[in-house]
Order: C-alpha cells, then sequence, then structure tokens
C-alpha cells in the first residue's frame, strides 16, 4: 500500500493520472487523507529526529484531529514508516516553522442565546451567493491555518505548533479531481493530488463523509432528515454518534461549498445535536474575534469550536480547544492548548485546477 501521491503540476497530473499510482482509498475520502497526512508529518519528523506529530489535516476535510487512530491506520503506519527508512529517508521539504505550543484562555459555555445563534447563521448563509459548478470548475478554498503536536528531539518530548501557513484545495464537482497545496503536508510548493480513483481502480461512492458538490447540491435541506442521514452515515465512528455528527457538519461547513440551501441547513440540522454550547469569545487563526458554537468531546477533552463574527453571523473559521488534561506519547496536553485553528480566506469557483481567483478566467 502507498501513500505517497504525485506532486506534479495539476494539469500534467491530469494528463497522466491513468499511468501513476495514487493514495488508497480504504477509509472513506476524508477519513483517509486524514490519516495519511498525519502519518506522512511523522515521517517527516521521523527524517531528522525521532519524533511523533499529531497535526490537523483535512485532504477532504479533512477532518479534525483524531484522539486514537484505528487499528488499520496504526498498521499502515508502521509499513510507510519502514518503508521511508529502507528508501534512505523520504523527507518532505515543508518549510514551515515551528514553535512553542499555541495556546487561548478556556472560554466559559453556555445554551443562553444557542438557537438564537444558529438560527442567525442559518439566515446569514441563506443569503449568501453560491456560484454552481459548471463543467470543467473547481471549488477553490484557501485558509490559514496551523496545528499542534507533540515533537521528540534527542529523547525529550514536548509540544510544539506549526506556524500559521497557508492551505489551498482544489475539489471537482464529482469529487474525483482534485488538488492540495498545504507546506505541513506537500514535499513541495506544487502540492500533490487527491485525484481519483485509487490505484486499485476504485472511486468510493461520495458521501457526508467524503462528499463531493454533485452530493452536496442532492442533499435534503430539512434539518431533521439531514441530521438523521448524517447520523446514519456515520455509524460507528468517532468517540460518541453525537460527537461525530458535531464533527461531521463542521467537516462541511470548512472544506467544502455546499449550495446556500444546505449551507443554512446545517446550521439548523447542528442545533438539534446534544451537547452543543456556545462560547461568547473566540478567535479565528488570523485573530477575527467572534462567538462560536461549540462541543466536548468527553473522550477526547477536546473542544471543536466553528466560529461567528458577531455582528454578521457569517462564518470565519474553525478551531480545536484542549479543555481536559490528556497525556499524549508522555507529554501532557494542559487545557487551553489550541490543537488546531483555521481561518477561511478565500471561497469561490474557479476555471481550472491550476488557477487561483485572481488568475481565474
Amino acid at each position: 500500500m502507498k501513500f505517497t501521491q504525485s506532486h506534479q503540476n495539476p494539469l500534467a497530473w491530469e494528463e497522466s493520472a491513468p499511468l501513476l499510482p495514487q493514495t488508497p482509498r480504504d477509509l472513506p475520502t476524508g477519513r483517509q487523507q486524514f490519516h495519511r497526512e498525519r502519518l506522512m508529518a511523522h515521517i517527516e519528523q521521523s527524517s531528522t529526529t525521532t519524533a511523533t506529530v499529531r497535526p490537523k489535516a483535512r485532504g477532504l476535510r479533512l477532518p479534525r484531529p483524531a484522539f486514537v487512530l484505528p487499528v488499520i491506520a496504526l498498521a499502515v503506519a508502521g509499513t510507510v514508516v519502514a518503508g521511508t527508512a529502507l528508501n534512505g529517508g523520504d523527507t518532505r521539504s515543508g518549510g514551515v516553522a515551528t514553535g512553542p505550543a499555541l495556546t487561548t484562555l478556556v472560554g466559559a459555555t453556555t445554551t443562553k442565546g444557542l438557537p438564537q445563534l444558529l438560527d442567525q447563521a442559518s439566515t446569514a448563509a441563506g443569503r449568501e451567493t453560491h456560484p454552481t459548478l459548471k463543467p470543467g470548475q473547481y471549488v477553490y478554498i484557501e485558509s490559514r491555518t496551523a496545528n499542534t503536536f507533540v515533537k521528540t528531539v534527542d529523547n525529550k518530548s514536548s509540544l510544539a505548533s506549526y506556524a500559521l501557513h497557508q492551505r489551498q484545495i482544489w475539489l471537482s464537482a464529482d469529487g474525483t479531481r482534485g488538488w492540495l497545496i498545504d507546506p505541513t503536508v506537500n514535499r513541495n510548493s506544487r502540492g500533490e493530488t487527491l485525484s481519483l480513483p485509487d490505484e486499485q481502480g476504485n472511486t468510493p461512492k461520495a458521501g457526508v463523509g467524503h462528499p463531493s458538490y454533485d452530493f452536496l447540491a442532492r442533499l435534503t435541506t430539512d434539518p431533521d432528515k439531514l441530521l438523521k442521514l448524517i447520523y446514519k452515515e456515520t455509524k460507528g465512528q468517532g468517540n460518541t454518534p453525537d460527537q461525530q455528527a458535531f464533527t461531521t457538519i463542521g467537516d462541511l461547513l470548512t472544506e467544502s461549498y455546499p449550495p446556500a440551501e444546505l449551507y443554512s441547513a446545517l446550521f439548523r440540522a447542528a442545533a438539534k445535536i446534544p451537547g452543543v454550547v456556545m462560547v461568547n469569545d473566540a478567535q479565528d487563526a488570523i485573530g477575527r474575534s467572534g462567538v462560536a458554537v461549540a462541543r466536548l468531546d468527553e473522550v477526547s477533552g477536546e473542544r471543536t469550536e466553528w466560529i461567528f463574527d458577531k455582528k454578521t453571523h457569517i462564518f470565519l473559521g474553525d478551531r480545536t480547544v484542549q479543555v481536559k488534561k490528556v497525556l499524549e506519547y508522555g507529554v501532557a496536553v494542559k487545557p487551553g492548548t489550541v490543537r488546531y485553528t483555521s481561518a477561511i480566506t478565500k471561497r469561490t469557483i474557479v476555471d481550472g485546477m491550476s488557477q487561483t481567483p485572481a488568475h481565474n478566467g
């Protein structure tokens, strides 16, 4: 099983895709990419030090930090790391500086005003203009992200964080073609393919855990039916059904581009999940202040926060904050540690996988 993807120019990839090995998709697209990115980061650190990392990764949203890797992913981890060592150390160029772990104050939570906030967020989302993808076009999402991980150097472990950096992703309407540029994941600045099918020739069916634009465009906008579908498709995933439902909706809010009606319905569906609360003060990755809709994962002690502008109620980004102290690889992760933070800076449609909005058309 090979996890390394091609790092050609996106246009060159499309021409040679049938000839090159691609990422296997044993797990749902988003979750598989999440584990893949985590493992690649592990390999990068291992090539120069003895290190263990747990970056936030979002192949196709890709995802939120998982507390425990599935057994299959642990098995793959051993295979990939061993394979890298045998090949003399396959090191990613990276280029993103690391520093002390990101921290924040753990904001108090309340349920007072939560229904109103989600209703306002839903109304604001419904007013947005989300263009319809035309044949050959791509969803383009640009964000600023940073994440925290355990790093071990000379047998000494501590928490560290990648510096805030830009992340860009291109996704085709049917979800079979895509490209990712993230310096904490890619081997070089050109990025890597997210295109399908896998090396066995399989193209997984789109779902809420690995959505495509076409799939989202066909989803119900009835909040009750939508939430029921999410629970059904994510059964057995995550630490609890409610947390997984919240996580899945968060994934859809960030690195996908649903039609405005569905975008609005997702907030109304989230309001029906038990344990959802509000945090009156939160900041996204680039320092924009807002109010957050959040939920605590009781197993991992991590609280996922969706951050909204206090006046316009437009969705700004998300972050994951440690609320309960845990030990990870022998290192104490204290309350206030920012596991991951993100700010969406651009979400639009472009005419080609190599294009950015400034060069579109």
